[in-house]
């Protein structure tokens, strides 16, 4: 069985298809067909655009990193490598110690 992927909108398609309730008067479930929507997840976004939250919808999806930020990545990927090597190098040694008994 096949999972549905979550589609993803922007807030420009967002914003332009609330404006088909706000100014064209046009209902919300006639217009959640019209755009494939269903009703309730429409509902929400004329009630966000109402309420002036709309805009910031999913804006920690998209936010530029820092320098420092990836800095920090970085660091933290070379800390897990160094880490697992240093885990493999403590099994090889008891390995070989055990064996030159």
């Amino acid at each position: 069985m096949q999972s549905i992927s979550k589609r993803v909108f922007t807030h420009e398609y967002r914003a332009e298809a609330v404006k088909l309730v706000t100014e064209q008067g046009m209902g919300i479930t006639e217009a959640a067909k019209k755009l494939a929507l269903s009703v309730k997840t429409y509902s929400r976004w004329v009630r966000e655009a109402r309420a002036g939250t709309l805009l910031r919808v999913d804006t920690h999806r998209v936010q530029p990193v820092t320098d420092l930020q990836a800095e920090v990545s970085r660091l933290k990927r070379e800390l897990a490598i160094a880490c697992e090597e240093r885990d493999i190098l403590k099994k090889a040694t008891a390995y070989f110690a055990k064996q030159s008994r």
